[in-house]
């Protein structure tokens, strides 16, 4: 309900209000240094394993990437989108993008590191990786698409962003969601198919992700008692990050404890490969990232989806 920021701002204005108190700071400063944490992860790892020399760890790699990129390209977007509607569009469009390339790099470690003994050669096991990539494409097409109906529809707009990210999420989790199935009751009987905590974790913190962006707690209780500290954004961002941190713990147990019989189940994944399903799936997300911004750059300045005023009015609180 306040702390907005003056919706045409300059580049400057905008970084400079990062310093500032606004309802945007937090959001800013909860992404802009996880980007840093998991970056020191990568560089850490790199030193340590070895990504060159070692195939076995390019799905570890591939994962890291955008585990760096997404939160960069969130806390971009959360700086840059008071400068006006247009740019507001173009900095979400890039930030799911970033999501969905997000989703596929969680793809490669499972299907590398974590998938079920009974699915290793299968033919789930051998389209896990390209049909991730396919998810990524609708991923991104679904939710740059849901912020044109959002003012008109904010109900349905809710409901496709919330659909285009809880789905490559219950799919890439598949072989997760097996094992635990497989597991339950079991206790350490469970041998290779035994989840580590920070599965456990992971998967809380993604639960809790996702009901905090569905609840709009605890701001929905006391409105504009939250607006600059402690809205469910904030929190949102926090619990996604944690569970990313809890996800890479949980990617290195398997990666470590399952080498021995994955060396002698299945050969690592090819270079080619992989280089060919990453360049091929940030080439497509890039591309439609482009047309629909080509669509804003058509549409009229009096189309309500760049009238910026209505947003400030208060449904901008609502809607992210």
């Amino acid at each position: 309900m306040s702390g907005y920021r003056r919706p045409t701002s300059s580049a400057l204005d905008c970084v400079l209000s990062s310093f500032q108190m606004t309802n945007e700071t937090v959001n800013i400063w909860t992404h802009f240094l996880p980007t840093w944490y998991f970056l020191w992860r990568l560089l850490a790892l790199a030193a340590g394993l070895g990504f060159q020399s070692e195939p076995y760890h390019w799905p570890l790699l591939v994962f890291l990437l955008p585990a760096c990129l997404y939160p960069f390209a969130s806390c971009c977007a959360h700086t840059f989108s008071s400068m006006s509607p247009r740019v507001r569009h173009i900095c979400y469009f890039l930030d799911y993008g970033a999501l969905s390339l997000y989703s596929l790099g969680c793809a490669f470690p499972y299907a590398a590191y974590s998938m079920p003994a009974s699915w290793l050669h299968s033919r789930l096991h051998q389209l896990f990786v390209p049909a991730a990539a396919l998810n990524s494409f609708l991923c991104t097409g679904l939710s740059c698409y849901s912020r044109f109906p959002e003012l008109e529809s904010p109900g349905l707009s809710k409901i496709l962003r919330s659909a285009a990210f809880i789905y490559p999420f219950l799919f890439d989790n598949l072989p997760l969601f097996y094992r635990l199935g497989l597991c339950w009751g079991r206790g350490r009987s469970c041998g290779q198919e035994a989840l580590s905590t920070s599965h456990g974790y992971h998967l809380f913190c993604a639960l809790l992700t996702g009901f905090l962006f569905a609840s709009h707690l605890p701001e929905r209780l006391a409105p504009g008692r939250f607006d600059y500290i402690g809205h469910s954004h904030q929190l949102f961002h926090i619990c996604a990050v944690l569970g990313t941190h809890f996800q890479l713990e949980a990617v290195l147990t398997d990666m470590g404890s399952r080498r021995a019989w994955l060396a002698t189940q299945e050969p690592p994944l090819g270079l080619a490969g992989t280089v060919a399903t990453l360049g091929l799936a940030v080439a497509g997300n890039l591309l439609i990232i482009a047309a629909f911004t080509a669509s804003l750059f058509r549409a009229p300045s009096t189309c309500p989806l760049l009238q910026g005023g209505s947003l400030e009015r208060g449904t901008k609180a609502k809607l992210q």
